[in-house]
């Protein structure tokens, strides 16, 4: 997934920002909007194996810049990638409150493509 990939080599302070913004909307519909984009097991893991991947080996630059940011990363990071495989399945709504602390980040892809 292009996202992902793009994702997780954003800086320290871009991801940081991303992790913020996904805890500020929350209460704006984003805790419902999270619930509604659920992978399968088999997409979610694939998810997880790639997050993982491209995030593990940033776990020490991450954690020095902010201590707990290589997991808020990857919360942040899987949040808004379920949110792109399963945008079909949401409204507009709700994948814009889930792609929004990525916007004018990386590429993201429009809710009905």
């Amino acid at each position: 997934m292009r996202f992902v990939d793009e994702a997780v080599g954003l800086p320290a302070e871009e991801l940081e920002a991303a992790f913020d913004r996904l805890v500020d909307l929350r209460a704006e519909g984003g805790k419902e909007a999270s619930r509604a984009a659920v992978p399968s097991a088999s997409e979610n893991s694939e998810l997880d194996h790639r997050i993982r991947a491209g995030l593990l080996p940033r776990a020490d630059e991450l954690d020095a810049h902010l201590v707990g940011l290589h997991s808020d990363a990857r919360a942040a990071i899987s949040t808004t990638a379920r949110a792109i495989l399963k945008r079909r399945k949401l409204t507009v709504e709700q994948f814009a409150v889930l792609v929004e602390p990525f916007a004018g980040r990386v590429g993201l892809p429009e809710h009905d493509a």
